[in-house]
């Protein structure tokens, strides 16, 4: 009796039969005798079929996360034509395992093809992210960071291979990256501020806040929403008045990715403008407002909980032997500590530009705090 697993090997290896017409579900969480299987025949198609295939099998996994193509997308990171070892480190988007470290630094040092070297530096940027919360090896850790400076030091490397490595890098505590991004700021080419922009936003680093904010006025509609998904990293809430604004931005990309900014700074502005975009026409943006809006609520809850949990007395929390200690002169900032431009939720404050120079203006106020639900 043929198996689902052998009926969809019979498929795959029938060329006529068009690749949206077969059932890859089958080929789902393989063993190890089945990936030998499925490779026995993967050799003998052509590269078109495989292609079609691989494109197939990565679209289904990205729409079913029920679905685990990892033993065949290892496998197919050797394979001999280029678009499918493409196509197979983009699948393993999911993958963590620290296995998967040496076959991705083997494509970024020696694959021929510059398409394949760039995803392979994108996705080890997941590993170096790892390596900076102490999840993986440590002596792993450096060999993928220095890995990545390799490919973004190579003289002859092409932009997009560095600028990937670049990205990834970001994630890096390593004191060189900042110098790196900002080099990559002031590059010629527009790809590689891009992806400068891009990695502000991964750094955490309040630093780069100006950069940001000055590209949130940019002519170019890439760097607009690079800017506004860094504004968003690092939650700049001086961004939001500017955020609100480019919700009508003439591009529909810009807008999605303000309300999702929007989402992660949060603060009262943030919420009003991401409930009526929310009632939008635009079905991209409302449906991008509502996941906001969701974001918001979730962090909400997270921090009133944080709060209680850690600063009542009864928690054992840093007032627990003071009844009458002072909450607010507690968690407010000090005022060093903050660039430019600020990273926390003063919604009413305002922006004022004077010529080349975007300055910040504090305006002091008192407000009470109600829930918009309760009104």
């Amino acid at each position: 009796m043929t198996t689902d697993f052998e009926f969809a090997l019979s498929q795959m290896a029938e060329n006529d039969r068009l690749v949206r017409n077969m059932n890859l579900t089958h080929l789902s969480d393989l063993s190890r005798a089945q990936t030998e299987n499925f490779r026995a025949i993967w050799d003998t198609l052509s590269s078109e079929r495989r292609c079609e295939i691989m494109n197939a099998m990565v679209a289904q996994a990205e729409a079913d996360i029920h679905l685990n193509f990892h033993a065949i997308l290892r496998r197919c990171m050797e394979d001999a034509e280029a678009e499918v070892r493409r196509l197979a480190v983009e699948g393993l988007w999911e993958d963590e395992r620290p296995t998967l470290v040496q076959p991705l630094l083997g494509l970024l040092r020696d694959d021929r093809q510059p398409d394949v070297r760039a995803v392979a530096a994108t996705s080890l940027g997941r590993f170096v992210l790892l390596g900076a919360l102490g999840e993986i090896n440590r002596d792993l850790s450096r060999e993928i960071e220095d890995a990545l400076r390799a490919a973004w030091l190579r003289s002859n490397e092409t932009v997009d291979v560095r600028r990937r490595a670049l990205e990834s890098l970001a994630y890096s505590e390593d004191d060189d990256v900042q110098s790196f991004i900002e080099n990559a700021y002031f590059d010629e080419d527009e790809a590689m501020r891009q992806s400068a922009v891009f990695a502000m936003g991964r750094t955490a680093d309040p630093h780069w806040a100006r950069y940001i904010a000055a590209e949130l006025h940019s002519g170019s509609a890439p760097m607009r929403f690079e800017a506004a998904a860094a504004a968003g990293e690092l939650r700049l809430s001086g961004a939001v008045k500017i955020l609100v604004r480019l919700l009508d931005d003439p591009d529909s990309t810009v807008r999605e990715a303000a309300a999702l900014a929007l989402g992660k700074i949060g603060g009262k502005e943030a919420q009003r403008a991401l409930r009526a975009a929310s009632q939008s026409e635009e079905d991209r943006l409302a449906e991008a407002a509502r996941e906001a809006l969701e974001e918001l609520a979730f962090n909400s809850d997270e921090i009133e909980e944080a709060a209680l949990m850690d600063f009542a007395p009864e928690s054992g929390g840093p007032n627990a032997d003071d009844d009458d200690a002072d909450w607010e002169d507690e968690l407010e900032p000090d005022e060093d500590d903050f660039d430019a431009f600020s990273t926390t939720d003063d919604d009413d404050d305002d922006w004022d530009d004077d010529e080349d120079n975007l300055r910040w203006v504090d305006e002091e106020y008192e407000e009470t705090y109600e829930d918009d639900d309760e009104e």
